[in-house]
């Protein structure tokens, strides 16, 4: 059985210990104990989460984990002296140590970033540089493993380290499994992006949002104006005037950004080709997609496969 640690400072931010479940969930299901499960804290006893909330917890000493997984504060701050020099000691005795979110400080403070590639929340990366420079952060990956260290981003990222822990324990299969029970869409890989175009869509009316939901899941149809103003159950005139309004894309944009969106997805999981790639997001051709990525991220989606396969090396 592999022991899971995980250090809740005082004030930690509760979504950190969402973790917790997949390796609960692996066990259930494997019918086995693959993991045991703690939670430690520089005195034990209970300590209040960001909400106020508390949780029992053991004091973090030389006891054998095999995994140490700090969690991190809602707005990161100063750690007590005590627990950094504990999660520095312990340190030394993991097979490795992580990082949910904004973890990655007190992983710094414990002085186990210098020289390291590290990712945290992009929204405290600029600040995790600053205060550690000598890490090599790189603020849009969902998480990084280097050698014995594993980061992840923020928040529901540390479900995605989890299942790559469990992955490289006991195979896809689980973690693909353990996915599944926690409803999660796909096991995002380590060099996915924090950051999604689609989240730019923002159509207010029930119509363009519906259209939008048409386009995502046919996107190797042709997804001409007329296909999806008859999804909005509105003339191709008034469609691509009401899609302008709400979104501030024309309707051929929008597509082309889902079409990327979708590709890059693809591309960084590494299990399809690019001819594949290009053929299920409605791509014409391997040119035509590399156009589109051009436009989008100013590099060729040869380079992205490139940097995901480096985030998990």
């Amino acid at each position: 059985m592999l022991t899971i640690g995980f250090v809740a400072p005082p004030g930690f931010q509760i979504m950190g210990l969402a973790a917790i479940s997949a390796f609960e969930l692996a066990n259930a299901t494997a019918g086995d104990a693959l993991y045991g499960i703690r939670v430690f804290s520089e005195h034990g006893g209970a300590v209040a989460s960001s909400l106020g909330i508390p949780i029992e917890t053991r004091v973090l000493s030389r006891a054998k984990v095999d995994t140490l997984i700090v969690t991190g504060l809602l707005h990161p701050a100063a750690s007590p002296d005590g627990l950094v020099r504990r999660i520095r000691r312990a340190s030394g005795a993991v097979r490795r140590i992580a990082s949910v979110c904004t973890g990655a400080f007190i992983l710094g403070e414990a002085g186990l970033l210098d020289g390291r590639r590290v990712t945290t929340h992009w929204f405290h990366s600029r600040d995790l540089q600053a205060r550690f420079p000598d890490a090599i952060v790189e603020d849009d990956r969902i998480f990084i493993i280097d050698g014995a260290l594993w980061t992840s981003a923020g928040m529901s990222a540390g479900i995605d380290l989890a299942l790559g822990m469990i992955e490289k324990d006991f195979g896809i299969e689980l973690a693909r499994a353990v996915a599944q029970k926690l409803v999660v869409y796909h096991r995002r890989g380590g060099g996915q992006s924090q950051h999604s175009a689609l989240l730019e869509l923002d159509a207010k009316s029930d119509r363009i949002q519906s259209a939008l939901t048409y386009a995502r899941s046919h996107l190797n149809s042709t997804l001409s104006v007329e296909e999806l103003a008859d999804a909005a159950h509105l003339s191709p005139r008034q469609f691509s005037r009401a899609f302008r309004a709400e979104t501030g894309q024309s309707p051929a944009k929008a597509v082309e950004h889902m079409r990327v969106e979708a590709a890059r997805v693809m591309i960084e999981q590494g299990r399809h080709s690019m001819g594949e790639v290009a053929t299920e997001t409605g791509f014409a051709d391997i040119e035509r997609m590399r156009r589109a990525f051009l436009r989008a991220f100013g590099q060729p989606p040869q380079v992205l496969r490139r940097n995901a396969r480096r985030a998990v090396g």
